[in-house]
């Protein structure tokens, strides 16, 4: 599996935007030194660009450039080598879901794939999977199992095994995969880097050859947190012309709450991993140490609902969607994935409903589990195999490590896997962070911070996370929140603050206004309440900032009274947010308290002399 070297291993997007800016004319060069080091003997790739289809690319790019002005601010990935899962359509490209009699040249470029490349990011080859994405293995393919990144004795998980081991070995910058049972995260764990698993419906699945079209997730691997979550932005959004597509609500949190809370299964299962099960004793400790509170939970309904997907009338799904080929020539597929196929044969439209009927119901008891707390943690696998075990049980070993991953999205839930520790037996080991649907940004926001944490290497290269993508800064603004500045009554701990807490608001810091601005006691206010005036005369008032979900904005601003209302306030350090304002003729009744720097040290004051006063 081994790649001629580049200067460009390892590379995150920060440093393609970096090399970029340094070395504006080498996307040409630069791109070819890409391809050119890619191994033909590497049995992760199942097709590579041509330099034709390189060159097509490029063309493409350099028109989206010269239309935005020669300006690479709506090009965030110009030029940026990515890695597509080949169940994935790009066009002019063939699909085969690795089963070679099921080929196809795509006629259109997948959404997510389209999306991406709008934004200048280059699809440089297709990578092997486990048959028509039926496995979390990465063995169950006709080019050969793809081998674990560390010790080519194991596997690399699958189904997205090629996406993975490339992405592992810094061959890419990201790459896409999909996750219907946990084929995003179980490889991402078993190659020490991240997996994005979005909420069903955020990245459209028109273009990608379906497994279970209710339960199919395109997801990321990336080397960071950062990147993963930011290529998802990227690549999702609604698409009218899928119809399992969905539309972002815009209610939940950007970020986990400051002393986060998560769940843990009361009884966990590692069949008999003792390095699995030490390294995830190990990573809640860590997770403790930080300032997470763990709760043990029932996991009966979990493991009950994963059990159904491979075990239950869900199969079936896989029989319907796998189609033609099955019914006609069965011979040509792997003889492990046709068996699992076939099985779906045993089910009737009665048994289907049933099914249903029960997903729904153990899902309702999963998502009422899940409330109160910021997220489930769990191994991403319990075991690891080698090569060989697989051979003697390779579906009962698959089924092991999906005892984690098999009901998140039968239960609609959205989840980041992320690396954890390098065992003693120098494989790697990975926790995974589960939420309810359209939490994605929460998850990646502690995933950041998780990452930063860590003193380990990026998948299977030698580069340390970027200090750029560790997110050292204040948490960026998403689109789907609105930024807002408190200065007064919504304050941390103050009387109106449960008018930001109970719309699912997270504190993002503490700061200053810029210094023209004057803060006054409104007169005869319930609870007490500053008015904030832009007086050239003024100073800087310390505010905090809060991320409201977009949909809940509307709702919180209904409730601010007169005299006050929100505006656009100017923050020390140039950046402009949303934040209360007072209507002038409010101030001729109030008192000026800007010398006190902020409204807290004035109610500290009042405080002060009211006990002197008794």
């Amino acid at each position: 599996m081994t790649s001629v070297s580049t200067p460009y291993i390892g590379y995150q997007l920060r440093d393609w935007q970096r090399h970029y800016q340094s070395a504006p004319l080498s996307l040409r060069s630069s791109l070819g030194i890409v391809l050119n080091s890619l191994d033909e003997r590497d049995n992760a790739w199942l097709y590579r660009a041509t330099p034709t289809q390189l060159e097509e690319q490029i063309t493409q790019l350099e028109t989206l450039r010269e239309q935005a002005g020669g300006s690479l601010a709506t090009l965030p990935l110009y030029g940026v080598p990515f890695a597509v899962k080949d169940n994935i359509d790009v066009a002019g490209w063939p699909t085969t879901a690795a089963c070679p009699a099921f080929e196809y040249i795509a006629q259109a470029d997948a959404t997510v794939v389209a999306n991406l490349q709008a934004k200048g990011a280059i699809v440089i080859g297709k990578t092997n999977l486990d048959q028509f994405a039926t496995g979390l293995v990465g063995t169950r393919s006709p080019h050969g199992a793809v081998k674990n990144t560390f010790n080519p004795n194991y596997v690399s998980g699958g189904s997205s095994s090629g996406s993975a081991s490339v992405l592992a070995r810094g061959l890419v910058a990201f790459s896409l995969g999909t996750d219907t049972a946990g084929s995003g995260r179980v490889p991402a764990g078993f190659n020490n880097i991240v997996g994005l698993k979005p909420t069903k419906g955020w990245l459209s699945n028109r273009g990608v050859v379906p497994a279970c079209r209710l339960n199919d997730c395109v997801s990321i691997f990336a080397l960071s947190v950062a990147d993963a979550a930011y290529v998802a932005t990227l690549a999702g959004g609604y698409d009218p012309e899928d119809a399992y597509s969905r539309a972002n609500p815009h209610t939940a949190p950007a970020a986990m709450s400051s002393q986060p809370r998560f769940a843990v299964p009361d009884s966990l299962e590692f069949f008999g991993d003792t390095e699995s099960e030490k390294a995830f004793q190990l990573a809640l400790d860590k997770l403790v140490s930080s300032g997470v509170s763990l709760v043990n939970i029932d996991f009966t309904p979990f493991k009950a609902l994963a059990e159904q997907l491979y075990y239950g009338a869900w199969v079936a799904e896989r029989t319907v969607a796998v189609g033609k080929i099955f019914e006609d020539t069965p011979e040509v597929m792997d003889p492990v994935v046709r068996g699992i196929v076939a099985s779906g044969l045993n089910y009737s439209a009665t048994d289907a409903w049933k099914a249903e009927y029960l997903r729904a119901e153990l899902s309702r008891k999963i998502n009422q589990a899940l409330e109160g707390f910021d997220a489930l943690v769990v191994p991403t696998s319990p075991t690891l195999r080698t090569l060989d075990e697989m051979v003697q049980e390779p579906v009962l070993f698959n089924s092991q490590f999906g005892t984690y991953t098999n009901f998140t999205n039968l239960a609609d839930l959205c989840a980041l896997a992320l690396p954890s520790s390098i065992r003693d037996d120098g494989l790697p080991s990975g926790i995974t962070l589960i939420a309810p649907a359209w939490h994605d940004a929460a998850l990646a926001a502690f995933g950041r911070q998780w990452q930063r944490s860590l003193s380990l290497t990026l998948g299977a290269t030698d580069k340390t996370l970027n200090a750029d993508s560790a997110m050292t800064g204040p948490m960026a603004v998403s689109a789907d929140h609105v930024r807002v500045a408190v200065v007064g009554a919504h304050l941390t701990g103050m009387p109106l603050n449960f008018q930001l807490t109970t719309r699912n608001a997270v504190r993002v810091e503490q700061t200053r206004t810029a210094s023209d601005y004057k803060l006054y006691a409104l007169a005869n206010t319930q609870p007490p309440k500053p008015g904030l005036v832009k007086d050239e005369g003024g100073s800087s008032i310390i505010v905090e900032l809060w991320d409201i979900p977009l949909a809940r904005f509307g709702e919180f601003v209904a409730e601010i009274p007169a005299p006050l209302g929100i505006g656009t306030l100017q923050l020390a350090d140039g950046r402009s947010v949303k934040g209360f304002i007072c209507e002038p003729w409010a101030i001729d009744s109030a008192t000026d308290v800007t010398s006190f720097g902020g409204w807290r040290s004035y109610v500290e004051h009042l405080k002060s002399t009211a006990a002197k006063n008794a």
